[in-house]
């Protein structure tokens, strides 16, 4: 008979007793701006104006105001409207445009047409049939900017906008939060950008963007719980994220890559090699972290049951069996990038945490342990060119920073071959290339695992540093300082410029330079 500590329902109830109770405070705008576009066709503010001549503004047909709040906020807006002139004989007709960073404002969503849904786009097209109103919109948005057109009034009346309040909502308590020891002012900027990024992804889970797909990706929830044991320490909500994934299990027993918690807890069927195997990891980071046995010995066989999975996809020789261009590990969100070689070293890598959590829960791995040996042996013997001293993926051998910086993060090598690899990789920068901070998080990672920190600062500061001067508040899904407007969806529109992946300089920071 099957154990009922393995039915969803016992996971869910253990996940929903954890939700928790978000914390809410009334934003409101703090200027009136122009955007404009610049020569990289970013947005940006171009005039700024007091937010107390608001009010005093009669907005007829085509009048338009762009609010800017300071700061990125993730919650539910409410206007205020009144009217100016003869009483309203018509319903005022405007279209609300809510945008993370600037340059949402100036993109058009007319143009876009292809890749992910239109609906991502935030924006609404309201009538209010009764003036004067207060008018509070039932959706969540993601915003700093606050674009309101009026489409129509009537000859008769002018509407006015005379208060606009946001209420921001979050489950993360920033009071125990202390700023890092440094004088380095780039790196407290980064600091804080990163800190007000996980603050608005954490939700009623962690949420991989705020904006869009507002669900819980098991990859996002490995660097999350990251940063978020070295800023707001929110134990619980790892936890009932761990339960949700327990209960998401496909038919295979795999955990699915993520999952929605409304109307109720549904587990998408989208299954990713490395993100399945990912929980490993995150079980482990978080029993070393809260010291939680019970939870880790109740979710035992959860973890070793990824482990089982990913081991089945192996091929005779111990190697991860390509499946070319289908969406079936993730990796990075680089076009033509061949995940077979990175596979196979998140494999190596979550089956060393299998092993290390299994001697901490006093649990026999010496399977583990065996196949660990079958898949490095294989790794160095087929997937290493000794001629060009790289790891090689696939059919046409594909040199990628992906491959080779999972592969060190594994650890198949020593460190001083491991540091090799690196220095080699960033000389030959190999066409497939990074493109998202979560892949760029893993590249500085190999930095610190090679012991150069100096190093891994440097490309942080590079990296996110020019995110922060590029205006972010809080950093985005992804980022390509050669072609800033990129995106894997046709249109840099429906890109989420808060995204949870993004978030781990505060972590790296606070664990390994100033702790």
């Amino acid at each position: 008979m099957k154990n009922i500590r393995l039915e969803s329902d016992y996971y869910y109830d253990k996940a929903d007793a954890l939700k928790p109770v978000l914390l809410r405070k009334i934003r409101t705008p703090k200027s009136i701006v122009e955007i404009e576009k610049n020569n990289e066709g970013m947005g940006e503010i171009v005039k700024e104006t007091d937010i107390s001549t608001l009010s005093d503004m009669y907005m007829g047909r085509g009048s338009r105001v762009c609010l800017d709040f300071a700061n990125h906020y993730v919650g539910y807006v409410t206007l205020h409207i009144s009217y100016a002139g003869g009483p309203p004989d018509a319903p005022l007709f405007i279209k609300l445009k809510f945008g993370e960073n600037a340059t949402e404002i100036t993109e058009s969503s007319d143009d876009y047409n292809i890749g992910l849904s239109r609906s991502w786009v935030q924006e609404e097209w309201l009538h209010v049939d009764v003036l004067p109103a207060v008018v509070r919109m039932p959706r969540r948005y993601a915003m700093r900017f606050l674009e309101i057109t009026v489409i129509d009034t009537s000859g008769h009346y002018k509407a006015v906008i005379d208060k606009v309040e946001f209420e921001s909502v979050t489950s993360a308590d920033e009071k125990n939060i202390k700023e890092l020891d440094t004088d380095d002012e780039l790196i407290r900027q980064i600091d804080r950008v990163s800190i007000k990024t996980l603050e608005d992804c954490m939700q009623d889970v962690f949420e991989d963007g705020p904006k869009r797909d507002r669900r819980l990706w098991i990859g996002d929830l490995r660097l999350e719980a990251l940063a978020n044991y070295k800023t707001f320490k929110n134990y619980d909500l790892v936890k009932r994220c761990l339960y949700l994934f327990a209960g998401a299990r496909l038919e295979s027993g795999a955990v699915g890559a993520c999952m929605f918690t409304e109307p109720k807890n549904i587990a998408d069927n989208i299954y990713l090699y490395d993100y399945a195997l990912f929980f490993v990891p995150i079980l482990l980071d978080y029993l070393k972290e809260s010291n939680d046995m019970e939870t880790a010995l109740d979710l035992w066989e959860v973890a070793y049951n990824q482990l089982e999975v990913g081991i089945s996809g192996l091929d005779e020789n111990n190697i991860v069996i390509d499946r070319g261009a289908a969406f079936w590990c993730f990796l990075d969100w680089k076009d033509g990038l061949n995940k077979q070689a990175g596979a196979q070293a998140v494999l190596i890598y979550s089956l060393k945490c299998g092993i290390e959590l299994g001697k901490l829960l006093g649990k026999d791995i010496s399977y583990l342990e065996q196949k660990l040996g079958d898949v490095v042996s294989a790794a160095k013997e087929i997937l290493w060119d000794k001629e060009q001293k790289f790891f090689v993926s696939g059919s046409e051998k594909q040199i990628s920073y992906a491959s080779q910086v999972w592969m060190i993060l594994a650890g198949v090598f020593d460190t001083e071959t491991n540091y090799d690899l690196l220095k080699r990789l960033v000389e030959l920068d190999p066409e497939m290339n990074m493109v998202t901070p979560y892949m760029y998080h893993n590249f500085v990672m190999a930095f610190i695992e090679c012991g150069k920190k100096d190093e891994a600062m440097e490309y942080i500061k590079s990296y996110w540093g020019e995110m922060v001067h590029d205006g972010a508040d809080t950093f985005w899904e992804l980022y390509n300082p050669k072609n800033k407007k990129e995106s894997p969806y046709g249109s840099s529109i429906v890109n989420s410029y808060c995204h949870a992946w993004s978030c781990t300089p505060t972590y790296i920071f606070r664990k390994y330079f100033f702790n």
